[in-house]
Order: structure tokens, then sequence, then C-alpha cells
């Protein structure tokens, strides 16, 4: 099911494999939209998420204080979840991307209980995260229609 309330996000949900896959959407606001975050962090809680497909390649450069923003808050809150795996697809050329994602994950990593893993390719990713499931052929047709 895809969600549109969330206007920094392009979300998609599958009550039956728990999953939550999100794509911040382009626009000229070239920062990070917290309370958009915040009611993100609220959508997975109510969804009971357990696999979550975040999508990097359209989220806005980081700057300092989003890092910071997101260790105090989004980190501690994405802990709590019941999550079992989660995806980041971080594009190559992404480097900032991907040394803000590590230093976000070494903050935590004692206490992260999930396997999570870096991917460039959100179908690949799709399947990994669903261990194959039947409905993913629908999720991406889904989403390719959104």
């Amino acid at each position: 099911m895809l969600h549109q309330y969330i206007p920094a996000f392009c979300l998609q949900t599958d009550a039956e494999s728990g999953l939550l896959r999100v794509e911040y959407r382009v626009s000229t606001e070239p920062a990070l939209r917290r309370p958009d975050v915040t009611a993100l962090l609220a959508l997975a809680r109510a969804h009971t998420v357990r696999r979550l497909l975040i999508d990097m390649r359209t989220v806005p450069l980081l700057t300092v204080y989003d890092e910071l923003w997101l260790g105090a808050h989004f980190m501690p809150a994405l802990l709590a979840m019941p999550l079992e795996r989660l995806v980041l697809i971080v594009g190559s050329h992404q480097t900032y991307h991907q040394l803000a994602i590590d230093a976000l994950h070494d903050l935590v990593q004692p206490a992260i209980g999930f396997d999570s893993q870096y991917f460039d390719d959100p179908e690949t990713a799709l399947y990994w995260l669903t261990d194959d499931a039947p409905q993913v052929p629908a999720l991406l047709a889904e989403w390719a229609a959104r």
C-alpha cells in the first residue's frame, strides 16, 4: 500500500512481510525535513515494521546538525523498533552519505539487533529484504506506478 500523507517521502507498506519502503521526494528544499522524519517513525511503529528499506539516493546532503539530530532522535527510535532487517540504498557516487551513515551506525552499533545491508539496486534489495516473497512483483509494480 502506498502512503501519501508525509510530504517529504514516498512510502510503501506491506503488512504481510512487515515491510516499509521509504524514498525521499526530490524537492527544492535542500534540508532534511525533521518533522516528516518524526512522522515516518510514527508510521513505522504503527505498522509494526520488521523490514525497512530506505533509499538514500534522493536524500539531500546532511548537515552536521542533521547528523546530530539523527543520532539523538532517529537512531534511538529505530533501535526501539522490532526490526529484523534494514536495507539502505546508497549510490556508488554518494561517498558523503556513506560516511554519514557509517558514523551513525558506529554510534549505536553495540545496540543493533537486526541485520543491516547496503544495496545500490532497490529491486534486488526488496527481494533480499522479503526473502523472495511472492508479493514482491506486485509491490514493484505498485511502486513503479506511483
